[in-house]
């Protein structure tokens, strides 16, 4: 006979185990090795390993008394194992083989003979560069299904209301009982009759035709964060659709879409603004208007000999954090030193002036050429 495995490693959990953890080993172990799911000839005994250690370390008393005795301190019988660990009487953990096929008993009658939530709905808002750095208020319009005004968002026409749905009694939910080896087991579905609300519209509301909400269009003024980014969306709760005969509202979410700025680049936080200069600029140096969010130009010193590439940052100019408005990036000037593709006779000649007297090679074919009328 093969060694009776201690309960612990039967669950997979440490014997410091709290409650909860020995649920959540339980019910993975459960849902893996029931016998309706497993169809390997050990699963059934597999399975009555693991219902029996359950029973045993879901119970304080039990518990303790096993971690002083092990199982000789439990007895036969209040160890759970043999035929009573799997009698429908004796099942212990049956509530928690439920929850583990089912969703859990205790969340599906929480639901019961509720009305439906009603829809999410998704606004697509197109912003400017400058709104979604510095952030906006926008007003809204949008369809919506909302609560019928005739019903009051009942379904039920003026002087009648809703009556007990007579298949589920009110529950908003049928049980169908099916046997397997382990006994009966309860499969639990919302009642097709009511959709899981407990209640019908004998007498429809002729304005809604009993859906207790009717179409209509709604305003809304939605604040724009500072700092927000392309993609980003707001939840705004309960301004969604309303759910049908009363139900709760959904969710709208404003899908935010952000315009190109004209001359600046965003990375997260950082603005980028590239600054074209000439090569004299470059050398002597210059000053430079550079555009920000906020509406005016910021002066820029660019210092002579200023080389390609040259990142000027101009600090808190840049965008909000999201999270933290406190915070704020930099505008980053990047000096682009253009060349120019044409020179006229007399800029060519003090630029080989320039190059003759700093000891540069140049070519003079250009130069040549003009002297000739080529």
């Amino acid at each position: 006979m093969a060694a009776e495995r201690d309960f612990y490693e039967v669950l997979g959990v440490e014997r410091t185990a709290d409650d909860a953890e020995i649920k959540r080993a339980f019910r993975r172990l459960a849902q893996q090795w029931h016998p309706d799911v497993n169809k390997d000839p050990a699963a059934q005994d597999r399975f009555k390993e693991v219902n029996e250690a359950y029973q045993v370390l879901s119970d304080p008393q039990r518990r303790q008394t096993y971690d002083m005795f092990g199982r000789a301190g439990l007895g036969a019988a209040g160890a759970g194992g043999g035929a009573q660990g799997f009698g429908s009487a004796g099942f212990g953990g049956f509530s928690d083989i439920f929850d583990a096929f089912f969703g859990g008993a205790a969340a599906a009658g929480a639901r019961r003979g509720r009305p439906t939530t009603g829809s999410d709905l998704r606004y697509d808002l197109r912003i400017s560069f400058d709104e979604a750095v510095l952030g906006t208020e926008k007003e809204i319009e949008f369809p919506v299904l909302g609560r019928c005004d005739t019903c009051g968002g009942s379904g039920a026409k003026q002087g009648t209301a809703p009556v007990q749905c007579p298949q589920c009694n009110g529950r908003g939910e049928v049980r169908s009982i099916r046997q397997t080896m382990l006994g009966q087991m309860v499969n639990v579905a919302p009642c097709p009759r009511c959709r899981g609300e407990g209640r019908i519209v004998e007498s429809p509301c002729d304005a809604c035709r009993g859906e207790g909400r009717t179409e209509r269009r709604r305003s809304l003024r939605v604040t724009i964060p500072a700092g927000i980014d392309e993609g980003h969306q707001i939840r705004l709760s309960n301004e969604g659709e309303t759910g049908p005969r009363g139900g709760a509202p959904g969710s709208l979410y404003v899908a935010v879409h952000v315009a190109d700025h004209p001359s600046l680049t965003r990375e997260g936080t950082e603005l980028f603004y590239e600054a074209d200069i000439s090569i004299v600029q470059a050398a002597l140096g210059t000053k430079l208007h550079v555009p920000t969010v906020e509406g005016d130009d910021a002066e820029v010193e660019v210092k002579a000999g200023t080389q390609p590439g040259t990142e000027i940052r101009l600090r808190g100019r840049g965008v909000p954090n999201l999270r933290r408005q406190s915070a704020r990036g930099d505008l980053h000037v990047v000096v682009n030193v253009v060349v120019p593709t044409k020179l006229s006779r007399q800029q060519r000649e003090m630029l080989e002036a320039y190059a003759k007297d700093a000891g540069e090679s140049v070519s003079t074919a250009h130069g040549l050429r003009e002297k000739l009328g080529l």
